[in-house]
């Protein structure tokens, strides 16, 4: 393979190009014979480049502990512990690590009132939205139903945005929307006809979908907070504002909480949604789609089905059939219509 065939395949510049990526390790992967990887890698290594390769990183992460919280929350949701009980503690847990990290920043008191307006409705949109409404979601339906639902969040914060902008959507842009709406109604709707009433996976499936809406509308309004005051600052404020308006949830159920019922296992499990399934990758996800573009955002989203999946499977949590497959499928279909269709300058907007 020629210097100026490697050249094409991987659209660099001598000696470096466009996000930093040295030409040296082409010339040492000439040595392997294989085009095709060759090729491969340095697309991915052009579009990380060595700025952007943390925040990568980060987002890979944040959605691989997302992906192995779902299996955990309906370990625990559909044993002993109730709803109100796991949502009470996951809320104290995140409030005491974040607040007084956050309380240490000199720019947490000197928060201007706008932002604080902005931080407030989030903390509403955060805490009891999406935190809530997935956590019961959790205690009817399965991993696998659960974490395909969440992919479709980035739609829903591009319908958002699009609303903020008061702009005309793109015929393509209406296509991918319904047809990724159609996927999830199909996840929905195939589970059980009953959506309002409590009860069956069909219920739990809509919850997950609202709190999926929830959490894409609050991409769209703290995506300036965020740039102003930064990842740690905003989430100090909002668990605080959480903690405060949960209060007489938290009175209520804190007595209640036994740990003497769980399995070691489920320690384990309640231990990690704690620590590492809930406010830690919430934090990566906001460090790192606020220094890359949604697209990427919406692209790692898709890691959350992949390992819930791996996992419940091989737990016996849940089984691969066909509303999943069919689901998944137009899930998919619609995203990339919805990515080809939008505006370049729109889709490289920092989330």
């Amino acid at each position: 393979m020629s210097i100026s065939h490697l050249l094409l395949c991987s659209n660099l510049r001598w000696p470096f190009d466009s996000r930093g990526a040295s030409f040296l390790p082409c010339l040492i992967l000439l040595r392997f014979r294989r085009s095709f990887f060759v090729c491969v890698g340095l697309h991915f290594a052009q579009m990380c480049g060595m700025g952007t390769l943390r925040y990568n990183l980060l987002l890979v992460v944040s959605n691989v502990l997302m992906g192995l919280s779902f299996p955990a929350y309906v370990s625990l949701l559909q044993g002993t512990m109730q709803p109100s009980q796991l949502f009470v503690m996951q809320l104290l847990c995140s409030m005491s690590i974040f607040t007084p990290i956050a309380i240490s920043r000199p720019n947490f008191i000197r928060m201007p009132l706008d932002d604080f307006g902005s931080i407030f409705i989030v903390a509403l949109l955060v805490i009891f939205g999406w935190w809530y409404m997935l956590i019961n979601g959790a205690s009817y339906t399965n991993p696998i139903d659960a974490s395909t639902i969440t992919t479709v969040g980035p739609v829903f914060t591009l319908v958002t945005s699009i609303i903020a902008q008061s702009r005309t959507s793109k015929i393509g842009e209406i296509i991918g929307i319904t047809i990724v709406l159609l996927g999830v109604s199909t996840i929905i709707v195939d589970r059980g006809s009953v959506l309002v009433s409590s009860g069956g996976e069909g219920y739990g499936n809509t919850l997950v979908m609202c709190a999926v809406v929830a959490v894409s509308v609050n991409t769209v309004l703290i995506a300036p907070v965020l740039r102003r005051h930064g990842a740690v600052v905003v989430m100090g404020w909002y668990y605080l504002i959480g903690t405060l308006l949960a209060m007489p949830l938290v009175v209520q159920e804190l007595p209640t909480l036994s740990l003497s019922d769980l399995s070691p296992f489920q320690f384990v499990e309640l231990l990690y949604i704690l620590l590492f399934g809930s406010a830690l990758p919430m934090y990566m996800l906001y460090v790192g789609s606020a220094n890359l573009t949604a697209l990427h955002t919406a692209v790692y989203r898709y890691i959350q089905p992949i390992v819930a999946t791996i996992v419940a499977t091989v737990r016996g949590q849940a089984i691969i059939d066909r509303t999943n497959i069919v689901g998944a499928v137009l899930i998919i279909i619609g995203m990339l219509c919805v990515i080809k269709y939008t505006p370049r300058d729109e889709a490289t907007i920092r989330g």
